[in-house]
């Protein structure tokens, strides 16, 4: 039995969360525990679904109707990264920003890490891609 096709998205996963977290470390001078989550450099979710995409084109071929509905996936859900998750953390900030101007205490403020750029999405892609071409050349 096949595991690779379960294995790569989460190596993908695992990669791509290890390398924001360094990222954001190094952005932050300190280790960036609070930071880990939705937003930044790699997408985590881009690099999971270009991993899938790119382990089926690489082991079933691209003419396969599995590659189909995997770039289909990755396609709806980089979309959902760029636009959809990127307004909610601009939305969040400017709630925020007027929960402090209105001087509320107490408040939890809301996650404005939401979404990616279009530059964090292709670091996703890419590392995704990586771990796809990886797991096939190893033959998982």
């Amino acid at each position: 039995m096949d595991f690779s096709y379960a294995l790569t998205p989460f190596v993908a996963w695992f990669a791509a969360g290890t390398l924001k977290f360094i990222v954001n470390s190094a952005k932050a001078g300190q280790w960036a525990f609070g930071l880990i989550g939705y937003g930044g450099m790699p997408s985590t979710h881009s690099a999971i679904v270009s991993s899938t995409a790119a382990l089926i084109g690489l082991r079933e071929g691209v003419d396969h109707p599995a590659f189909g509905v995997a770039v289909t996936l990755a396609f709806v859900v980089m979309l959902d990264a760029n636009s959809l998750r990127r307004q909610v953390g601009k939305h969040a900030e400017a709630i925020n920003r007027i929960a402090r101007q209105a001087g509320s205490k107490g408040e939890i403020a809301l996650r404005e890490r939401m979404g990616h750029s279009p530059w964090e999405i292709a670091a996703g892609i890419l590392v995704g891609v990586c771990v796809a071409a990886l797991i096939h050349m190893g033959g998982a």
